[in-house]
């Protein structure tokens, strides 16, 4: 078998035995073949259990094996993206010949676990799927457990209207959240959500009859805020960012959001909202003038930079 086919069949191996995405590319599958001492022209019966360290053991091999020369600071890239990923799903075990050795033990090593072996060896061969689901019945796939942890840690939103969402963990959603169930009721009481943006789909929302309506080029999500409110009421639009994304409405950001909207008859209220007072100190210099902030700390108030808008003429 050619090298590149082996590491083909090694990844398609990581992906049968419940391994992530990000843990099914090439580097992943040097370091199982190397960990099973498997070699381009080895049989996949010739794996076995053998320990080695990162650097001498595992990217050598894939060095002098396969011709896959990575940089010595790479090393923390295996540990990190890989070997860790493989002690939780339960492909390899660290330091099994000396479970006492200190963290960062140059003589820190890692085996396949007894399962995986025989997974191996087991490939292009009748008992292989048998093999698969051996291992799967006494470890759970990784990539299940990843999406349970990540299930638990989505954030929860309920619109005015019932429609349950959930946003993807982190400061930016929670902040997201906030602006529809604290905002949205404040400033605009009665409106109506017509977009909003995830870090992992970016069009979690999206009302596209009333965008189009409002002549907004919904093909350009991609540049669109994290969230837009609307209230027919006083003929607003509110395009609120959270700073926690791409920062505040900047002056070249408003210029841009200018663009997207300029088509849109709808009065535009830009808003920049903030978690609490220190973020929005850190990016008071940034603002546009003509635009609003939100802090959701203090949320019955805006500030408004406004320039000469509140100003009677002289």
């Amino acid at each position: 078998m050619s090298k590149t086919n082996k590491i083909k069949a090694a990844q398609e191996i990581l992906k049968e035995l419940g391994l992530p995405e990000a843990q099914q590319n090439e580097m992943s599958a040097l370091v199982l073949l190397a960990l099973a001492d498997l070699g381009p022209d080895a049989e996949w019966t010739d794996a076995k259990r053998i320990s080695r360290t990162i650097t001498k053991g595992i990217m050598s091999f894939m060095s002098n094996k396969y011709g896959r020369e990575y940089k010595p600071n790479t090393r923390e890239s295996v540990r990190r993206q890989v070997l860790h990923q493989f002690v939780q799903g339960g492909i390899a075990e660290y330091n099994p010949d000396n479970p006492n050795l200190p963290t960062n033990s140059p003589k820190a090593h890692y085996a396949l676990s007894e399962p995986v072996v025989k997974v191996l060896q087991a490939y292009d061969s009748g008992s292989y799927a048998k093999a698969i689901d051996s291992f799967l019945s006494s470890q759970p796939a990784l990539v299940d457990v990843y999406r349970k942890k990540r299930q638990v840690r989505m954030v929860p939103l309920t619109l005015p209207y019932g429609q349950k969402l959930e946003l993807s963990p982190g400061a930016h959603s929670l902040l997201q959240a906030r602006v529809v169930e604290d905002f949205a009721p404040r400033f605009a009481p009665g409106g109506e959500l017509l977009y909003m943006g995830d870090t992992a789909q970016k069009t979690l929302y999206v009302a596209q009859q009333e965008l189009k309506k409002l002549s907004v080029p919904i093909s350009e999500h991609d540049k669109l805020p994290d969230v837009l409110l609307l209230d027919k009421g006083s003929c607003r639009l509110f395009v609120v960012e959270a700073v926690t994304s791409h920062g505040p409405v900047s002056p070249k950001r408003l210029q841009e959001l200018e663009e997207i909207f300029s088509k849109c008859s709808f009065q535009r209220i830009y808003v920049t909202a903030f978690p609490d007072i220190v973020e929005f100190k850190k990016h008071i210099a940034d603002i546009a003038w003509e635009t609003e902030v939100w802090i959701a700390a203090i949320p019955d108030h805006m500030i408004h930079f406004n320039g000469p808008k509140f100003l009677k003429s002289m």
